[in-house]
This record gives structure tokens, C-alpha cells and sequence, in this order.
């Protein structure tokens, strides 16, 4: 059986699909943004965005006066149409291209924002070294923000099997090295008009 590609996967769908009709399209990450503004966070604070692709949340952090913005996407294509989206303000975001497992962190980051990735690692390993990387990667009282699909969303994204959470779930998965701040429930709406249950949790380093 032919192992699974999952960059080809992604450059596949972005290559061929425009941002108004991915599920995930989401003009305004008005929850995302809120958990940036309950962060107290410097505009100079280094902020790194996991499988942003071409989504607006780095826009708006643009538009809020963040100076040190890192967006992380498998997928050249979605970073590339993001940038062309941006003009010129592209060159004030650094864009890395990689598999967030494969990913070798160069510095630490005072906020740490995946509303994209998580849910689609489904082994046991891969979860705990995202959970490892993470963990070193994150200045000592910065903030994690993960969103993922909950036991009440969907069970696939795109094609691909996704692993569900609950607040406690991941509560659990975190509590080693991070300390809950606050997790909420949130339904996302696709440009299809199906509504995706999501659970968002916010942690700080120990």
C-alpha cells in the first residue's frame, strides 16, 4: 500500500481549491483574535502561526501592530497565495514552509497559535513530539493556543482521519508542561453553511 503523502495532499487541495470554498475559510478568527487580546501580549512579542496556509489571522495581526510574525504551512501554495494576498506587506511575516513534525524551531516563541494542524495527527508519537516541540519552542510563560475539532465535529477534514477532543482531553494531554487558562467550545460555520464544532483551549509554559 502506498504511504500517505501528506504534503502532496495539501498542495493538491490548495492548488485547486479557492479560500471561499474551503471549509476552514474564516474571514474574521474572531476567536483566535480573542485569545491574542486576553494575552496581554507586547507588539513586539514573537508570535508563530501552525498551519496558517493562506488564512487572514496573520492579517489581522498585521492590522493590530504585531512586528514578529511567523506563519508555518506544509503547503508552498497556500503560503504563496497568502503572500500575493498581502503585497507588500508580506515581507513583514516570515513564512516558513514544513511539516510541523519535521519542523526545527530557531527560537522561542511568546505565542503559540494552531487552529489547523493538531487534530489531523492521529498516532500516539506524532502527538507527543508536537507536544515535545512545542514545549521547547515556547518561552517560559508564553501562551498555546490549540483548536480542534471536538467529540461533537467532524470525524475527517479534507479526505483525512482527524483525532476529536474534549476540553478535558486535552487538558490532560497538556497538563505535564502547560497549565490550562481558559477552553471554550466554539461552532465554525463553513462556506457550505454546515456548522463544525470546535473546542479552543489556551495554555501557559510552566
Amino acid at each position: 500500500m502506498e504511504r500517505f503523502n501528506r504534503k502532496s495532499h495539501w498542495e493538491d487541495i490548495y492548488e485547486n481549491k479557492p479560500l471561499e470554498s474551503v471549509s476552514w475559510y474564516q474571514p474574521n478568527p474572531e476567536t483566535s483574535l480573542n485569545f491574542i487580546n486576553q494575552s496581554d501580549l507586547l507588539k513586539t512579542a514573537q508570535i508563530i502561526d501552525i498551519g496558517g496556509g493562506d488564512s487572514f489571522f496573520a492579517d489581522h495581526l498585521l492590522d493590530l501592530g504585531f512586528e514578529n510574525i511567523t506563519v508555518l504551512d506544509i503547503s508552498s501554495t497556500a503560503i504563496g497565495r497568502a503572500k500575493e494576498r498581502l503585497g507588500n506587506r508580506a515581507s513583514k511575516i516570515t513564512w516558513i514552509v514544513s511539516d510541523i513534525l519535521d519542523f526545527l524551531p530557531k527560537q522561542q516563541y511568546d505565542f503559540w497559535h494552531d487552529r489547523a494542524t493538531f487534530h489531523f495527527l492521529t498516532k500516539e508519537e506524532e502527538i507527543n513530539h508536537y507536544i515535545k516541540k512545542v514545549s521547547k519552542a515556547l518561552a517560559s510563560g508564553g501562551t498555546l493556543v490549540i483548536g480542534t475539532f471536538s467529540e461533537q465535529g467532524p470525524t475527517k477534514c479534507s479526505g483525512i482521519d482527524i483525532k476529536q477532543y474534549s476540553t478535558s482531553s486535552l487538558t490532560d494531554l497538556m497538563q505535564h508542561d502547560f497549565e490550562r487558562i481558559n477552553c471554550l467550545e466554539v461552532d465554525h460555520q463553513t462556506p457550505l453553511g454546515t456548522n463544525q464544532n470546535f473546542v479552543f483551549c489556551s495554555f501557559r509554559k510552566k
